[in-house]
């Protein structure tokens, strides 16, 4: 009876063994699988794993790219980037290919987990779609709404800029945070709560609470980040700023809602949040809505500002710029009634150029076009992605390559200017600020290039084209150097705390 007994817990520990080897292999064999075909491709050399390379990659991500460019020009190659994994960095040769691919082998808002640790900050993907669809009814309202956006952008300016009767010295990045917040707030809420000093305060240190908590988490290492990221400072500031703009909200969304439904004489208002509760149908509560605002918020204040700046530090340092461009905006002004309009935009091809180079030169990443893979690849060069990796284009690596722009080392503001001056279709449509193609990556790339890249546009175009005009710009105490760019990682940004000379332009 006894060896019966242990007969038959033997054969049960042994069906329990067998089950259990079959579990860790069904559990880890797609693992293992996706690291053996990970590992097939070319890794970048010294990219082994560990916290002196995390380091490495936040202090010097532009040089491993730079360098990765040259040596695998038309290559896939694998980098392990500050969280430890490894990232494949696809060259410019395979980008027609992939940009065919559809969502659902690729994936934009499984990337900006990565990128925006969104896992800690909750920074709202799945709105990222939204404000997509919602910004695509923007782009052919542009002409119409030209003349507010104009008129909000001198009244912001005259608002934040101090008088500068003499040279007077200016944190330009904070101004320009909060004009850009107003202009935005106009098309985003309205006339009457981009005023409301509750709205501008929150939308403005939203994006700044949102770079600080992001900077601060990837500073930690991976395997903290579960315990530690959460009770960050800088996350909990941000979590404070989410329920206060979801509050602030409520009422306001609640209120139009209502509104719509009862009252035949109500006139709904032409803005973003109305199109937001439009397209929801009630099927989007006042949160989710908040979190959409929140979204467009920080896309349309965080890059636009770095973009306006990093011009204005670069135009402090190229004096010689300033002349032609005021002749240009003066001149295009006068062609349209001496207002600025969608025509006097267009009109402004050396401004455009120059802000072109500018962001050639100081971009506001060192990579582009992020996706997840979500189903294995195999390109045409036979080299094959694994589902699960992550795939980028090192567009500032390509920003720098002579093949590409002749010269490439010499700031040229006037570059693209030139270059539409063939009169060719090709040459004009390819060389204009807001283009996106396999060289300019700026605004990413493929179907998910960034729709309010219009509006931007001609937001950032109608705040430089006012600066230029009404004031001169230097670098305080005699200063002949540009500032350097803030790096960390794949982040390139001008630091915010700056300052520049400004003068009012006797007329």
């Amino acid at each position: 009876m006894e060896l019966q007994t242990l007969a038959g817990l033997l054969h049960t520990l042994q069906t329990v063994a067998i089950a259990a080897l079959i579990f860790v292999v069904c559990a880890y064999f797609p693992i293992l699988q996706y690291r053996l075909q990970l590992a097939r491709l070319p890794v970048f050399s010294g990219s082994e794993t560990g916290e002196k390379q995390r380091q490495a990659y936040l202090d010097s991500a532009k040089d491993m790219y730079k360098e990765g460019y040259v040596k695998f020009k038309d290559s896939l190659y694998r980098i392990a980037t500050e969280t430890g994994e490894y990232s494949v960095v696809v060259p410019i040769s395979l980008l027609p290919e992939l940009r065919k691919l559809p969502d659902d082998a690729l994936s934009f808002p499984k990337h900006v987990h990565k990128t925006m640790e969104v896992k800690y900050t909750k920074l709202g993907t799945e709105g990222l779609l939204i404000p997509h669809s919602v910004k695509s009814d923007l782009t052919p309202a542009l002409t119409r709404l030209c003349p507010t956006i104009c008129a909000e952008v001198d009244s912001s300016i005259r608002k934040y800029m101090p008088p500068c009767q003499d040279w007077t010295e200016v944190c330009i990045n904070q101004r320009l945070v909060d004009v850009i917040a107003k202009v935005s707030g106009r098309i985003f809420v309205g006339p009457e709560l981009c005023e409301d000093p509750e709205y501008l305060d929150s939308g403005v240190n939203y994006t700044l609470d949102l770079m600080s908590a992001v900077q601060a988490i990837k500073k930690l290492r991976p395997w903290l980040k579960p315990f530690l990221a959460p009770r960050l400072p800088e996350t909990i500031q941000l979590r404070k700023r989410e329920q206060h703009a979801a509050e602030f909200l409520q009422p306001i969304v609640l209120e139009r809602i209502t509104a719509k439904k009862n009252d035949a004489n109500w006139q709904e208002p032409d803005d973003m949040l109305q199109w937001m509760i439009n397209r929801s149908k009630g099927a989007d509560s006042y949160e989710q809505i908040a979190q959409y605002q929140l979204t467009l918020i920080f896309a349309a204040i965080h890059t636009t500002t770095m973009t306006t700046t990093n011009t204005l530090y670069t135009l402090a340092v190229t004096p010689e710029y300033i002349g032609p461009l005021r002749e240009e905006i003066r001149n295009a002004m006068a062609e349209n009634g001496g207002v600025i309009n969608a025509r006097t935009l267009q009109q402004m091809e050396k401004l455009d150029s120059y802000m072109k180079e500018v962001t050639r030169f100081y971009p506001p990443g060192l990579v582009s076009f992020g996706r997840r893979v979500l189903k294995g690849i195999t390109l045409s060069n036979g080299q094959h992605i694994p589902a699960g990796a992550l795939i980028e284009v090192p567009s500032a690596a390509i920003y720098g390559d002579s093949a590409h722009y002749p010269d490439s080392d010499t700031f040229d503001g006037f570059r693209s200017y030139k270059l539409r001056q063939s009169g060719k279709a090709a040459d004009i449509a390819r060389n204009q600020f807001v283009t996106t193609n396999e060289t300019n990556l700026g605004f990413g790339y493929g179907r998910h290039a960034c729709p309010g890249r219009f509006f931007a546009t001609n937001e950032m175009k109608m705040i430089l084209a006012r600066l230029i005009l009404d004031y001169d710009i230097k670098m305080p105490d005699g200063q002949t150097e540009r500032y350097p760019q803030v790096e960390i990682g794949t982040q390139s940004m001008p630091h915010p705390d700056k300052t520049l000379m400004f003068k009012k332009v006797e007329v």
